[in-house]
């Protein structure tokens, strides 16, 4: 899906480590069609790799955020764009709150720089 390439090299644009897609197309009960989750070390960071990748989707796909929710405190930043749901955590809440995990049976794409 072209959105999820668009999502993971603004990510990689910005430094994001461990940047990869679920495809939960498959599961039962799933809020959308695909995550794109990554994280970084530090809260600029974090709202960097959000920043940037909203504005490659309007550039490239034409498609605004419809909701975001994180930005204030910068640990775990959603950006809702309905099928797609992006998560950008930073590092040490990425190993909290372990959505590989809980979403484990989805198919994964990893994408590197």
């Amino acid at each position: 899906m072209k959105e999820i390439r668009i999502i993971a090299e603004a990510m990689l644009d910005k430094k994001a480590q461990d940047v990869f897609s679920m495809d939960l197309r498959k599961l039962e009960s799933t809020i959308c069609d695909f995550f794109v989750i990554c994280h970084a070390d530090s809260g600029v960071q974090v709202a960097a790799i959000a920043d940037q990748v909203e504005e490659q989707m309007l550039l490239k796909a034409k498609r605004h955020v419809r909701r975001s929710q994180g930005k204030e405190n910068r640990f775990w930043v959603i950006l809702d764009y309905s099928d797609i749901v992006v998560h950008i955590f930073q590092t040490e809440y990425r190993r909290i709150y372990s959505l590989e995990e809980l979403w484990a049976d989805a198919e994964t794409q990893h994408y590197n720089d």
